[in-house]
């Protein structure tokens, strides 16, 4: 399985600071990089084509120097790249390492996602964290915990000691788009909640088996809580995982249980998993199973293909899917 602990690997992909210190041998370079996920979709489901065509694709640059001090500098910056999406910024965020930690400055996910543990999974964009792609109706079936979505904020990353982790947010008023080149918003206009966030996690290794265990939660005021638990074991060539996340929003409770495991021999991972999610209004009541393989035939590039099938008790319907794609990072 690939593993990476996500507090520790925030991009190290950054933006020149000025066109002068991106000619300096000492100054900050433009990097670039990004990915394409592409997939041909069979969909059995009611009232929907049959084929279609789905893909994710996101460009990334920045940059990123040492000091002689020791401090790393850098900043990252993510934009959406299919048909629609008008180069639409996702990330955009400066940081700041050291053997102190490290800081992330701006839009970006808070220390409750960075840090949470992923269970293994058939195709990660399709049955993952974070869903990429998503081949039925149904939206996205997934289990981030990114109350605070992207908007901007401070986070603290502890740097790893035995294995350990922990991380800290700060969003203000999460909602509030307007300090993004103009300031805050004028009192009473636009105003919503603050959200802190708060995880932990270990990687590491148990007689001979892999352990990751983590654990985060995030507060958005007003009734308003998230937070997710997770276990990812790997014995040799296998792995398991298995995790919990709630989302407490006015009073509605919304749980979501995944299990998920994975085998790796050569270039190939054969993968299963299953998603249950549901809530107290008895507006939710979906499941999802999911199998499949990834092939490794360059480096950064994989071809993917899964199966699945999900039902939705509460409305009654269903959906059986068979996905084909590659994935190409640059």
């Amino acid at each position: 399985m690939n593993k990476l602990m996500l507090g520790a690997a925030a991009v190290a992909l950054t933006l020149a600071v000025s066109p002068a210190m991106a000619q300096d041998d000492s100054g900050v370079k433009l990097n670039l990089g990004g990915h394409f996920k592409g997939y041909v979709n069979y969909t059995n489901e009611d009232d929907v084509r049959d084929v279609d065509i789905l893909r994710n694709t996101e460009v990334h640059f920045g940059g990123e120097t040492t000091l002689d001090n020791g401090l790393t500098v850098g900043a990252h910056i993510e934009a959406k790249a299919d048909s629609g999406d008008s180069f639409d910024v996702d990330e955009s965020y400066a940081y700041f390492a050291g053997s102190w930690g490290r800081v992330n400055f701006g839009s970006e996910d808070g220390a409750a996602y960075l840090l949470q543990v992923a269970a293994p999974s058939a195709d990660d964009n399709i049955d993952g964290i974070r869903q990429y792609i998503s081949p039925t109706t149904f939206g996205a079936a997934d289990y981030d915990n990114d109350l605070s979505t992207k908007a901007d904020k401070i986070t603290y990353l502890s740097p790893v000691y035995s294995g350990f982790q922990a991380g800290a947010s700060f969003t203000p008023e999460a909602g509030d788009d307007s300090r993004d080149v103009t300031g805050n918003s004028a009192e009473g206009v636009q105003d919503t909640d603050d959200v802190w966030e708060l995880a932990a996690r270990y990687e590491g290794m148990v007689s001979n088996v892999g352990v990751i265990l983590g654990a985060g939660y995030a507060d958005g005021g007003n009734d308003v809580d998230e937070w997710n638990v997770g276990a990812d074991l790997d014995i040799g060539a296998f792995g398991l995982g298995a995790i919990y996340t709630n989302l407490d929003e006015d009073s509605n409770d919304t749980d979501t249980w995944v299990v998920g495991g994975d085998y790796t021999v050569g270039p190939y991972k054969l993968g299963l998993s299953y998603l249950n999610e549901n809530d107290d209004d008895d507006t939710i009541d979906l499941d999802r199973y999911t199998g499949g393989v990834v092939y490794t035939y360059g480096p950064g590039m994989t071809f993917r293909g899964s199966v699945a099938y999900t039902e939705e008790d509460e409305s009654d319907e269903d959906a059986t899917t068979v996905t084909v794609g590659t994935q190409i990072n640059f």
